[in-house]
């Protein structure tokens, strides 16, 4: 009576975004890949790293985009990377939930004090 024709997948998880957070997830590493080649590479090309040449460095604008996109990248991937281990690993709902919480808080902090940061360089230098 029952085909397997008749069988639909709507979603996957519980949340129902499981292949949201799964795409993001590749996504953000995607971006990534680009993004920390360019930072190693053009770090490696400056002539010294003392706190001035780092200062230009980040003062200049096209670097300055570059690390932002670096910065959001990271720690976007970082909070995905973070709730799927807390997900996978913390058994205790309570537990498991509020440690997404804070360790979304917390990087979304330190997320938002770098760029603050970083734009302070960009333009008070």
């Amino acid at each position: 009576m029952s085909s397997s024709s008749n069988w639909k997948v709507h979603d996957l998880g519980a949340s129902r975004k499981g292949l949201r957070h799964w795409w993001m997830q590749r996504i953000s590493a995607l971006a990534l890949m680009p993004l920390s080649a360019w930072l190693v590479f053009s770090l490696a090309s400056l002539p010294d790293i003392d706190y001035q040449t780092l200062v230009s460095w980040v003062a200049d604008s096209g670097h300055g985009i570059f690390l932002i996109s670096f910065l959001l990248s990271a720690y976007y991937h970082g909070m995905l990377g973070l709730q799927t281990i807390l997900e996978d690993y913390v058994h205790t709902e309570w537990l498991r939930i509020s440690s997404i919480i804070c360790s979304n808080l917390f990087l979304l902090m330190m997320m938002v004090a770098s760029i603050v940061s970083v734009l302070k360089i960009a333009f008070l230098h």
